[in-house]
């Protein structure tokens, strides 16, 4: 089969290469996948650049153990093993492989049957294939530490992105009067998503307005914490999606004093989440946004292009043309 693979670490467009490689066989416990679509994330490009220094204890010091990158899946069923019992040949999945090895740059990847949800009906494999990870980040941030409430005044800053554009639909769906943050030419896709307010970052500070919020749910990271603090509610929460160091640390502290909750977190993947965004798609709430596509021989460009950081949604990958 064909895979984007690298060897090194280094800028996409050198490190790596469309090569032949021998195709995955299933364990008893495994699902064989022909890949139809993937997606671009924050992991791919950071890994195959060996950054930061520290992820490396993970992917490996010196060369990467994984050398196939690629965290989301959208594909078609062609293979089971022995045990496994959720799915047959010709069911239509996604999933995010993260936890298991990460390799959706490739024709085909084996596995476990865990990791699988069947795909939304309302989807095509490219639409799919963009929703398993930052959807998932975004509902996590929002409900389950952000804990997002009906009729709670929410901030999205960088609302344009890939975990934003969901996670506006997300807060929606949860009833919650919505601000989305956002460059200028990013207002209209995100007021299309349905957000109540925008604001334009180039030309409003929302820290320094009158306006306060019960909670911001925060991408793009752009203020210091006491600008955050002073933008919220007496009670109201800041949430940092992803791994943001001064929150990570400084939040369990900052907490204790005060009303005000501050906290960052990194996203935990499992199918329970996923199945929920699933179901939210399936009802019309929530919808993937789609920014530009690459074919498979094309990831580094792709990947260069996530990394200039004005993507607007997601960047997919189709794998089968």
């Amino acid at each position: 089969m064909k895979a984007i693979v690298f060897e090194k670490y280094g800028s996409p467009d050198i490190v790596l290469k469309l090569k032949e490689v021998e195709n995955p066989v299933p364990k008893d416990n495994e699902v064989l996948i022909k890949i139809h679509a993937t997606a671009i994330n924050f992991a791919d490009s950071g890994l195959v650049r060996g950054k930061p220094f520290l992820g490396r204890l993970w992917q490996g010091l010196l060369k990467p153990k994984k050398p196939i990158m690629g965290a989301e899946v959208a594909g078609r069923v062609e293979e089971v093993g022995r045990s496994v019992e959720q799915f047959q040949p010709g069911d239509e999945v996604f999933c995010d492989i993260g936890d298991v090895g990460f390799g959706g740059f490739a024709e085909y990847i084996s596995v476990p049957e865990n990791v699988l949800v069947l795909k939304p009906t309302n989807l095509t494999y490219e639409e799919a294939a963009v929703v398993p990870v930052s959807s998932v980040v975004a509902l996590q941030g929002l409900r389950d530490h952000g804990k997002i409430q009906s009729g709670q005044k929410v901030l999205i800053n960088g609302a344009s992105g890939g975990i934003g554009t969901f996670a506006v639909q997300i807060a929606k769906a949860f009833g919650a009067e919505v601000t989305g943050v956002c460059s200028t030419k990013k207002l209209d896709l995100v007021r299309s998503l349905g957000a109540d307010h925008v604001i334009d970052y180039t030309k409003e500070n929302f820290t320094k307005s009158e306006l306060r919020y019960d909670l911001i749910f925060d991408i793009a990271v752009t203020h210091s914490i006491s600008d955050y603090k002073r933008a919220l509610n007496p009670q109201g929460a800041y949430i940092a999606g992803g791994f943001n160091a001064t929150s990570l640390f400084l939040g369990p502290l900052i907490s204790m004093f005060g009303r005000k909750k501050v906290k960052s977190y990194m996203a935990k993947i499992n199918t329970k989440d996923l199945t929920y965004v699933k179901e939210l798609i399936e009802s019309s709430k929530v919808k993937p946004v789609i920014d530009r596509r690459y074919p498979l021989s094309k990831v580094p460009e792709a990947i260069l292009y996530y990394e200039e950081r004005h993507t607007q949604g997601k960047i997919a990958i189709n794998v089968v043309k």
